[in-house]
């Protein structure tokens, strides 16, 4: 078996410092991550939906429809953007500490210009697993993909999976569960076994309250053969920024590390020892959505789009972009 890949995703912990972040990929190269990864969002590619500006909540409660006000987002993702020189720069950053640089882009539109700026890899964020033409353009350009499946319907795994393996490409497919912050007993790491009739490298996205559950799913899953594992990171305190209490510290990082080089017999052993309940983690490989997953997947799949001349295109359109 080869050495499991760890991802170190800064996501928006940076609150949108390029200081903050390069203070991120110094102590994550020293932690032994193997890519340093950020999110090319960009403000402006955010759609207006109307629906989400109100929500919608049934009588006795249940959420119909996550409220999350347009104008309100978009001010504050405008205040984490990144500008192309900083990502260009963050890039270069990566190559002289050693480590790998990857980004997840949110458009079609927003492609070309990252393809530019040399990132070793890709990562497909989970809402977008069944947007086959952004993949298509992914897959031009890069040789390493990654494509979290949370928040995705069976057929539609099979079908990205498919195109992965005609590309050629080393790809790799990561069970995730879109539950912010996710419970144990909703992490279903079975779903991997699922996972790997598609492609062989599989591994893990996971978003556990740290201060609950810590790096113990992230060993399970080592201990079940995850060939790469990918967790939200950061070196501000938890309450600093909106991701913090999923992520996890260079300290857990390093343990990581450590851990993920171990033989995987070993890991086992240490599992079982030491991860008080962790069956607990391990769920069914065979699942249907979950309410909460529902609702996630209705916001953030289109939440972004790439603008034209009168409107904008979709990721999973197939209507040209520039």
């Amino acid at each position: 078996m080869t050495r499991p890949i760890l991802i170190a995703e800064c996501c928006q912990n940076h609150n949108g410092s390029y200081e903050t972040l390069a203070r991120m990929l110094d102590a994550a190269a020293d932690a032994g991550a193997d890519y340093v990864k950020i999110q090319s969002i960009r403000s402006s590619q955010l759609t207006h939906r109307p629906r989400f500006d109100t929500g919608e909540t049934a009588p006795d409660g249940t959420v119909r429809v996550i409220k999350r006000p347009f104008e309100a987002e978009r001010e504050r993702l405008g205040k984490l953007d990144l500008t192309l020189e900083q990502e260009a720069k963050f890039v270069e950053a990566c190559r002289r500490a050693g480590v790998k640089s990857m980004t997840t882009p949110f458009a079609r539109a927003t492609i070309p210009g990252i393809a530019q700026m040399g990132f070793d890899a890709i990562k497909v964020a989970s809402y977008d697993c069944g947007s086959l033409p952004f993949i298509r353009d992914l897959v031009r350009r890069w040789d390493t993909i990654v494509v979290s499946t949370g928040a995705s319907t069976d057929e539609e795994i099979a079908a990205a999976s498919a195109l992965l393996r005609e590309s050629g490409k080393t790809a790799y497919l990561l069970h995730c569960v879109t539950i912010y912050p996710t419970p144990a007993h909703e992490m279903h790491l079975s779903r991997m076994n699922f996972l790997r009739l598609q492609l062989d490298r599989v591994g893990l996205s996971c978003h556990p309250r740290t201060s609950d559950l810590g790096i113990d799913p992230d060993k399970v899953a080592l201990a079940l053969g995850a060939d790469c594992l990918e967790r939200h990171y950061t070196v501000l305190p938890p309450g600093d920024t909106r991701d913090g209490p999923v992520s996890i510290t260079p300290e857990h990082l390093r343990e990581l590390r450590k851990f993920a080089d171990l033989p995987v017999e070993e890991r086992r052993e240490r599992v079982r020892r030491e991860v008080p309940g962790w069956p607990a983690y391990l769920g069914s490989a065979s699942r249907t959505l979950s309410a909460t997953e529902l609702l996630n997947r209705d916001y953030y799949r289109g939440r972004f789009a790439s603008p034209v001349a009168g409107g904008f295109v979709y990721n999973w359109e197939e209507a040209p972009v520039a």
